[in-house]
């Protein structure tokens, strides 16, 4: 059976981690950004999807105290399921915007109330210090980044932090955070079909600081919010049949081809999917494949 470290591994500051992770969003509904558009899956079947995801190798978790809905948070599903792991995980959260406990979103925290976010993660994973925190920018409007990576910096040095990562961001965002406190990880989206990382250069930029870039809707297209839909990409199509593989693995296979600092986030609620996700991290694609799939016209750059 293909593990997660089939893929190799990069480094979260001085976290090591096996290339394919895990995205928590799923497991509280279908919805986007935490929000409930589906059934959530039983509370013991969620935690041992992600013990599962342990057993394969899977020692990186996304995550949010946002990921919630009226039945289901998916910090505290993944604090349960890490007080019966016998071996390190790092968990990724993200702060920023910010939902209250009707589920109401608000745009975007003030910088003084961070700290009640980042204790809040904290409180629901039942730990004294997150691994690696990510801000989360929350629409173009907002300029500049640097009161609110400041405010979190704090936090680093408070001890209430280990890393800092940046989401939802612009080159320049990265460059006004780096002045402040280092980056190990940016979380944009990307995927073979929307690759404006690419154009911005964001995915070079990381590259040559050595920062992670971790693609979130990287297997669904542009359908980007949305669960993957049925492929439409003929080109995806005919990489997979030559695989004997699923649309989904050579998405994520893509991404992990682009680069040794991408790494892979796909979430899921289906234990079958979760094995072809992880076994994604040994498909290996030839030059042609690549460059069929990169050829221009079916992909917005």
């Amino acid at each position: 059976m293909s593990t997660a470290a089939a893929a190799g591994t990069w480094r979260l500051g001085d976290l090591e981690v096996n290339r394919v992770g895990y995205g928590a969003m799923r497991l509280t509904g279908n919805g986007i950004m935490g929000n409930s558009g589906g059934t959530p899956i039983d509370r013991d079947v969620a935690v041992r999807l992600l013990l599962s995801a342990f057993e394969q190798g899977v020692n990186h978790i996304d995550t949010a105290a946002f990921y919630f809905s009226p039945l289901r948070s998916a910090n505290e599903l993944i604090s349960r399921a890490l007080s019966s792991w016998h071996d390190d995980v790092v968990v990724v959260t993200k702060v920023g915007p910010g939902r209250d406990p009707s589920g109401e979103w608000f745009t975007m925290a003030r910088p003084d109330q961070l700290r009640g976010q980042v204790e809040e993660n904290l409180r629901q994973l039942g730990r004294d210090h997150l691994d690696v925190v990510n801000l989360r920018r929350n629409g173009p409007g907002m300029a500049s980044i640097a009161e609110h990576f400041g405010a979190l910096a704090e936090l680093r040095t408070a001890g209430l932090v280990r890393h800092l990562g940046l989401s939802n961001v612009r080159p320049e965002h990265v460059a006004e955070a780096q002045a402040i406190a280092p980056v190990v990880c940016v979380q944009n989206s990307y995927s073979v079909d929307w690759r404006r990382a690419d154009e911005s250069g964001m995915v070079d930029l990381c590259r040559e600081q050595g920062i992670a870039f971790v693609p979130y809707f990287a297997v669904a297209g542009l359908r980007r919010e949305a669960a993957a839909a049925p492929e439409q990409d003929a080109r995806v199509h005919t990489v997979a049949r030559a695989h004997g593989a699923t649309p989904a693995q050579v998405r994520l296979a893509w991404t992990l081809h682009r680069g040794p600092h991408l790494l892979a986030i796909p979430g899921t609620t289906n234990p079958a999917h979760l094995a072809e996700n992880v076994a994604a991290g040994a498909l290996r694609l030839t030059e042609e494949q690549l460059a069929l799939l990169d050829k221009p016209g079916g992909a917005d750059a």
